[in-house]
């Protein structure tokens, strides 16, 4: 893989591809600039690279998708990335929201649960020098090794929101707010909530547009949204 080569080809796709994003609403210029800069082609199969910068989700194997790009900008917005956050990512999938959230300045630890998807997301990542802490495991579950965490960022549709993820959101204190988490609830399509923790066991709900995800599956018990 040729990455210097294959950078130049499509820089003028992805430029396209941000001003695309900004058209249809995406505000923050943090996010365009790592969406600019990371090679999107590169997390997807080789059949797809000639579409990988048109605003599409496209399949990566084992019926996984590498999210549209909007919806990783909106996720993206969501979360609010300040420069050293510690930041968990529930799904690795191809790899390429995690490549973002290291390009904004995070701190980023990613799960996947399937073992083909993560060692194929950590062996482009190594090879861009993405500095991502990775792991295959149940997302659900979260990463208690690492907690607590800034942010915490979900990339499949959830039925609920699993606890383990809920209690590894960092708390409050004099100096910064809790952690919040950004994810994606429901079945057939899905919520995208923003949830921040506000005390030991308080946190505040904030629900905005409906997606549509692959599902978050595992052994995590799930809080019921029924509020």
């Amino acid at each position: 893989m040729s990455l210097d080569r294959d950078d130049r080809k499509f820089a003028r796709k992805r430029k396209h591809l941000v001003d695309h994003l900004r058209k249809k609403g995406i505000e923050d210029e943090r996010v365009l600039a790592a969406i600019g800069d990371v090679p999107r082609h590169l997390f997807v199969e080789q059949a797809f690279q000639q579409r990988a910068y048109e605003d599409e989700a496209l399949p990566i194997g084992l019926q996984q998708t590498i999210s549209q790009p909007y919806t990783v900008a909106y996720q993206t917005t969501m979360l609010d990335i300040k420069k050293n956050d510690r930041v968990l990512e529930i799904g690795t999938g191809s790899g390429y929201q995690a490549a973002i959230l290291y390009k904004m300045g995070a701190r980023v630890f990613t799960i996947e649960r399937h073992e083909a998807l993560h060692k194929r997301a950590k062996h482009i990542l190594q090879q861009l020098r993405y500095h991502v802490t990775h792991k295959h495991g149940d997302g659900t579950l979260g990463w208690a090794t690492f907690a607590p965490y800034d942010k915490i960022l979900v990339t499949a549709g959830a039925k609920g929101i699993p606890e383990s993820i809920l209690q590894q959101l960092r708390e409050p204190d004099e100096k910064k707010p809790g952690g919040s988490l950004v994810i994606p609830v429901g079945e057939k399509e899905q919520i995208m909530y923003r949830v921040s923790r506000t005390g030991e066991d308080t946190y505040n709900y904030e629900k905005t547009t409906s997606f549509r995800f692959v599902p978050l599956i595992g052994d995590g018990k799930h809080q019921n949204l029924g509020f």
